[in-house]
């Protein structure tokens, strides 16, 4: 078996094309053209069957209808089998009740989890770690987020995320911290001296000239 401890662990980074790939799903093979046009998060977890895993995915499927609402679809992956997957999935709905809506990427060779980044050594060896990443309708990653292995992610925050990176896009303004749909926003900051002595008259509600926020 390959070192992957003497490797080059490749990271992706954000505002540039996400990572392609060409890989095995529950749902048949998937590639990130098969995303255009559509947000995608794309999420790995260690392995198949473990209790924090099951609990995100079972987290995962109760927002899909949200997701969806927003034009983003729902992509999960682990080094395991199709065959562990469809089992798994079969197993969270007999269990738990919860039909698991989206595909799971089988990525055996770990070929989609090291391009994006999903192996940390200092982890587990043969595990991708909790990783999540944004990519927009254009194929560009947007946000990248790492959990360790042991502690669970908010999926309600992935939804606000991109709900956020949606709205900045289309008002061209920032979102503050723990931003939701109808607070205010923030305006961005004026780049010159004379815009920002004109800033304080521009009807916004400025604290100062770089921090004015405003309704959408």
């Amino acid at each position: 078996m390959t070192d992957i401890t003497q490797e080059t662990i490749s990271m992706p980074r954000i505002n540039e094309r996400a990572p392609e790939f060409d890989a095995l799903t529950t749902d048949g093979r998937k590639t990130l053209d098969n995303y255009k046009g559509k947000w995608l998060v794309l999420f790995s977890h260690p392995a198949d069957f473990t209790p924090v895993c099951t609990t995100e995915f079972i987290a995962f499927a109760g927002r899909h209808n949200d997701f969806q609402a927003i034009n983003t679809e729902l992509l999960g992956l682990s080094i395991d089998s199709h065959y562990s997957h469809v089992a798994w999935m079969r197993n969270i709905k007999e269990k738990f009740a919860v039909e698991i809506p989206f595909p799971i990427i089988a990525d055996l060779d770990m070929k989609v989890a090291k391009a994006y980044g999903m192996i940390h050594p200092g982890a587990a060896d043969t595990s991708a770690v909790r990783a999540t990443f944004i990519i927009d309708d254009k194929g560009v990653l947007r946000a990248m987020v790492y959990y360790p292995m042991s502690n669970g992610r908010s999926i309600d925050e992935f939804v606000r995320l991109v709900t956020a990176l949606q709205t900045s896009d289309a008002n061209g303004i920032a979102t503050p911290e723990g931003w939701q749909p109808g607070d205010k926003v923030i305006v961005p900051p004026p780049a010159t001296a004379s815009a920002a002595e004109a800033r304080v008259n521009e009807g916004y509600e400025c604290t100062d000239w770089y921090f004015c926020k405003k309704e959408l």
